[in-house]
């Protein structure tokens, strides 16, 4: 019987193979993501219009349910991303980046609770339309949405850490770090208005465009990082 290993910590292919895994996982949570809250709860929420959005969910249970369910997806993803990027981060790192890359793992976990947890506001939501009762279920829609700005505030903070992380070690181009600093702070920025400055909101949105593009373009990063030694395995022979 074969025994199932994995390459040694330190070496280029474990390291290859932690950035596959972690790109892998990351592009599934961009889909699953944007596919639930804008791909589908955008088409059907109507936060000023309780009825509207009553008969919009009742006519698309099944897309609400989706939704729902890429959450889920999303969720499960991101508590392995979480782990697999303190991972790359730490396998060649000192004691300091380890701790920082720690650091940034909590932090996407608190997230990914947050925002596993506040999907039962949707379900309480779902059970109250069937029950007739749109001003309830509009009410718990509305907390959900706040549930997912509380979780986005933790996942600002991790992308500032995971910024600060790109910067201090050289598995990626700098670039990517205050990339990663920047969708960070929109995160939180975002959050911020929508939890005290609910009003301002709506003009802030187009910024999320910014944490799109930089998520994009970690997940790729991860996806296509070679390591030298796998990239010209014939001039190792010496």
């Amino acid at each position: 019987m074969t025994e199932l290993t994995f390459p040694p910590i330190g070496s280029p292919v474990r390291l290859q193979t932690l950035c596959r895994l972690a790109g892998m996982l990351y592009v599934a949570i961009i889909v699953t993501g944007l596919l639930a809250e804008l791909g589908i709860r955008a088409r059907l929420i109507d936060f000023a219009n309780p009825q509207a959005t009553a008969e919009a969910i009742r006519s698309a249970p099944g897309l609400f349910r989706l939704s729902m369910g890429a959450d889920l997806v999303m969720a499960l993803c991101d508590a392995g991303l979480a782990i697999l990027l303190y991972l790359v981060f730490s396998e060649r790192a000192s004691g300091a980046v380890r701790g920082l890359a720690l650091a940034a793992m909590v932090f996407r976990l608190i997230q990914t609770v947050l925002i596993a947890a506040n999907l039962m506001t949707m379900q309480a939501a779902f059970l109250l339309l069937g029950a007739d009762l749109s001003q309830l279920a509009l009410m718990c829609l509305r907390l959900h949405a706040y549930g997912y700005d509380l979780g986005l505030v933790f996942f600002g903070v991790n992308s500032w850490l995971m910024g600060a992380l790109v910067l201090a070690t050289p598995l990626f181009g700098r670039f990517l770090g205050y990339g990663l600093m920047l969708a960070g702070t929109v995160y939180l920025t975002g959050s911020a208005l929508s939890l005290f400055l609910p009003d301002l909101s709506p003009v802030f949105a187009p910024a999320y465009g910014i944490t799109i593009v930089v998520e994009v373009a970690f997940a790729l990063c991860l996806l296509l990082r070679q390591e030298p030694a796998l990239r010209h395995p014939d001039r190792d022979l010496s």
